[in-house]
This record gives C-alpha cells, sequence and structure tokens, in this order.
C-alpha cells in the first residue's frame, strides 16, 4: 500500500495566456518562465491571490484566474515564505532556473478556483 504524500496548498493568480499554456500543458506543470521573470511566485493564501488576479491581471489582460495545487510539502519546506506586505501577503520566491524540478513535484491537477473580469468563453473551466 503505498503512502500519501504529505503536501502543501499553494495559490497562483494567473492571466490568461498563463492559464492558456497552463491547459496545454493538460493542466499538470507551469510554463517556463520569460527571460524577465527570474523568479516564480506561488503565494500562500487564497485571499492575496484572489486581490493580485483581480487588482493587477485584470487591468493588465482583462481578466484573471486564481489557481491552486498540491507541492510535495518536504519539497515545498526548502523555499522560505516571503512576507511582501500586509499579514496576509505572503508567498514562496521559487527561481525560474528550479521551475522544472518545482512541477516535478506537484500532486494532481492544477485547478481554477476563481476568476475575475470580463472572461472569454474560451478561458472557461469547469
Amino acid at each position: 500500500m503505498k503512502k500519501a504524500v504529505e503536501t502543501t496548498t499553494c495559490y497562483r493568480p494567473t492571466g490568461p495566456e498563463e492559464l492558456r499554456l497552463l491547459a496545454e500543458l493538460n493542466w499538470k506543470r507551469w510554463p517556463p518562465r520569460l527571460p524577465e521573470q527570474p523568479i516564480f511566485y506561488p503565494v500562500t493564501n487564497q485571499r492575496y491571490a484572489e486581490e493580485i488576479a483581480e487588482k493587477w491581471n485584470v487591468p493588465a489582460s482583462g481578466c484573471g484566474f486564481v489557481t491552486t495545487f498540491e507541492v510535495e510539502k518536504l519539497y515545498m519546506d526548502r523555499f522560505e515564505v516571503q512576507k511582501v506586505g500586509g499579514l496576509h501577503h505572503t508567498e514562496w520566491w521559487v527561481p525560474a532556473e528550479e521551475l522544472e524540478s518545482f512541477n516535478d513535484h506537484i500532486v494532481g491537477d492544477i485547478r481554477v478556483i476563481a476568476s475575475f473580469g470580463d472572461v472569454d468563453d474560451s478561458l472557461r473551466v469547469g
């Protein structure tokens, strides 16, 4: 009998382009970072992810999404939680060169749990 892996729940606000790439990757992996994006920022709570999706992604792209996913806890423990504002503004900083390894430690699917703004029908999930 296989022992269940202990996981850490992560959230990530995303715009429509990254969401399309997630779909192309079958909701299993995050796409590679662009050269001007040296860090991948999953956040620790849904509230903060929703704030970013609504306040940053909607103005920039017309819509924003909140995703959630599980990562093996032993792997996530290597990344220190960073406080970047208010009490709930907490995130992990994953260097872009470690994203492939990070993806290898995702357990299950990446799921969309909220959307904001004018969501095109082609982006609707679930």
